[in-house]
């Protein structure tokens, strides 16, 4: 019955088929969501590695924890088709360099930087401009920052 989820990094994979269920309403609103232990089961994995996924949908904004409750399903005033914070960081940043508005060799905002614009996590900075470095148009030099290609 369990879903085996197989190449590449696990965690985002099972982020992305549990946010479609939200999307998709199968997960309603304020709904409480499995437990880990049964998800843990459902998709043959770690409960860290459960833990890391659910991690991204509540930077997403699409879960909280409730203490004494679990995680739920947060109720959304947005339309769901509305991008999530990620891609509409990805989406500005990628603009800014086909714009040529930051130039080849120019520097990035750092992370904190665009944590305190987008008002988000860490790791949704993160995910977007891993998203840029997998499309080949920034590159990570450590200690230093990103910078366009």
């Amino acid at each position: 019955m369990g879903e085996y989820i197989t190449g590449g990094r696990v965690f985002p994979q099972i982020a992305d088929r549990l946010r479609t269920r939200i999307v998709a309403g199968d997960y309603a609103a304020g709904s409480v969501m499995p437990s880990e232990a049964a998800l843990c089961k459902e998709f043959h994995v770690a409960r860290n590695t459960l833990r890391r996924a659910l991690a991204v949908l509540e930077d997403e904004r699409l879960i909280i924890t409730v203490p004494a409750k679990g995680r739920v399903v947060v109720e959304r005033d947005r339309l769901p088709h509305e991008p999530y914070r990620y891609r509409l960081i990805l989406g500005e940043l990628r603009k800014m360099i086909e714009d040529g508005i930051s130039p080849p060799g120019s520097r990035l905002p750092s992370e904190s930087a665009l944590q305190r614009r987008y008002e988000t996590s860490r790791n949704t900075v993160r995910r977007a401009y891993a998203e840029l470095e997998q499309a080949g148009l920034i590159t990570t030099r450590h200690g230093k920052g990103r910078y366009v290609r």
